[in-house]
């Protein structure tokens, strides 16, 4: 059964199935660990450690960076927190630190909650629910989110995990993004244009090793399957070994994160896939922003496999 135990990150909620383990906790609702027998599929982090550089984090109700903390809605002006001060920017969304609420548990699953309040510079009322399930088939996540509030309101998703290869060196991953284009950002990481990627460093629509290329990076124009998935693949070259992220429709971007800002041993140890359901600063641009009516549900799901 789930096992349940306090630590800084919060409660700590374990889960299952199918030589499948993960670990999700109180404090952000964050996917704190996942094995698949005893490989370390996720680069997580200890109980009683802060989760370093967002990782496993859900990323609500904006993904990556609004310039300046500050966008136009509806005729309405509102100025976020600058989360990330030493580029002047808003990151990451509201939701990284805030105490969810256990709903259901399961051997195998879990269903948190966040009751996301309005508040100066997001001023509207959002009900969010994930669902985490292992199995032999993999992790997956089901995320749920409820506009409360009598008007629109913008809306973004993502996650943040971190992806490992024991043993293998982020140089020397195999790396698959199908995307024809990424987004050529500032010196603040924000969005100033868009390139094909054909021909160039940044082409990995065929899987090849990352190499000494330093990734942070957003990917667009990504294919969907018929079923409406799209996968990145992380890949031992000298072994079966992979790892495969994948997201459903409602995500039509990736954001791959090679780790070079990282300091200590987490430098370039690990590689962040994060699935995106719009592009940086889209509360600013609009570009793909969602906009949920007043109580309209949504929801989006994604998942790992290896």
């Amino acid at each position: 059964m789930t096992s349940v135990v306090p630590a800084i990150s919060g409660t700590q909620w374990s889960i299952e199935s199918g030589g499948a383990r993960a670990v999700v906790v109180e404090v952000g609702g964050v996917l704190r660990h996942y094995s698949v027998g005893d490989v370390q599929v996720l680069d997580g982090f200890e109980a009683d450690e802060l989760s370093p550089a967002s990782a496993g984090q859900i990323l609500a109700p904006w993904p990556n960076r609004i310039r300046d903390g500050k966008y136009t809605f509806e005729g309405q002006t509102h100025q976020l927190p600058l989360t990330e001060p030493a580029r002047h920017n808003a990151i990451h969304g509201l939701t990284n630190w805030a105490r969810w609420t256990l709903v259901e548990q399961a051997a195998d699953a879990i269903t948190l909650e966040y009751e996301l309040p309005a508040q100066v510079g997001y001023p509207w009322w959002l009900t969010l629910r994930t669902r985490w399930q292992v199995s032999a088939e993999g992790l997956r996540c089901e995320q749920e989110v409820v506009n409360n509030s009598p008007t629109d309101a913008p809306w973004g998703y993502s996650v943040h995990p971190y992806l490992q290869l024991p043993g293998v060196a982020v140089d020397d991953i195999l790396l698959h993004v199908p995307a024809k284009t990424r987004i050529v950002a500032d010196g603040r990481l924000l969005p100033i244009g868009a390139k094909s990627v054909a021909g160039t460093e940044y082409d990995f629509t065929e899987a090849r090793k990352i190499g000494d290329l330093v990734l942070d990076t957003t990917f667009g124009d990504i294919e969907h399957d018929a079923a409406g998935i799209t996968e990145v693949t992380i890949a031992d070259p000298s072994s079966p070994a992979r790892v495969v992220v994948w997201a459903d429709d409602k995500f039509k971007y990736w954001q791959i994160f090679s780790g070079d800002t990282l300091h200590d041993d987490r430098f370039r140890r690990s590689v962040a896939i994060e699935p995106m359901t719009c592009p940086p600063d889209s509360f600013r641009t609009g570009r793909d922003l969602v906009v949920l009516a007043p109580g309209e549900s949504w929801t989006a799901s994604w998942g790992i496999k290896s």
